[in-house]
């Protein structure tokens, strides 16, 4: 699926082979490349953190737009309680095969997204990529969907690395400002 994003997205401050875990005379996997994969994932996995320190990992859907990831929660699930006390999160996408491929995975802060206006051009953007299932109406500075309501949570990556698997392996840092 082509990625969304509009020209001119925000770079990496810095990219960085970390040579320790990359195939010797590797170049870094290009921003550009880890933002596809992050644009077509049909599955990402969201880690937070529990009030009690204890990690809590999930799979969902999410969308990038711009320079952010978006995902959506339930008020009562246990990943939005989490993100009240602390919206750090790690998002991760890639594929199940340690020889091929590339896994991405972005760190950042949760920034709830709560303006009707912009909630339209997201939901319109989930059933685009994902279909009829994730058809949402806007209301209320939320999802609505059959099940209830959803918050909506904006991730602007701070750091993200990007895992070439295979031939050549390689480990690359993308560092934002």
């Amino acid at each position: 699926m082509p990625s969304q994003e509009p020209a001119g997205a925000r770079e990496p401050r810095t990219t960085d082979v970390d040579a320790r875990y990359s195939s010797e005379g590797v170049a870094a996997t290009p921003w550009s490349q880890a933002r596809e994969a992050l644009a077509a994932a049909r599955l990402s996995w969201i880690s937070t953190v529990r009030p009690d320190g204890r990690p809590h990992v999930t799979p969902l859907s999410a969308l990038l737009q711009g320079d952010a990831l978006y995902f959506s929660t339930g008020p009562d699930e246990r990943k939005a309680r989490n993100l009240e006390a602390n919206p750090e999160v790690v998002l991760t996408t890639g594929t199940n095969i340690w020889d091929k491929g590339l896994d991405v995975v972005v760190e950042g802060t949760a920034v709830r997204v709560t303006d009707d206006a912009r909630l339209r051009e997201l939901a319109a953007a989930w059933e685009e990529k994902y279909g009829g299932f994730f058809h949402y109406e806007v209301r209320d500075g939320c999802f609505q969907h059959e099940s209830g309501q959803a918050y909506v949570f904006a991730v602007t990556p701070r750091t993200a690395f990007g895992f070439g698997k295979g031939e050549p392996f390689s480990q690359t840092r993308y560092r934002f400002a």
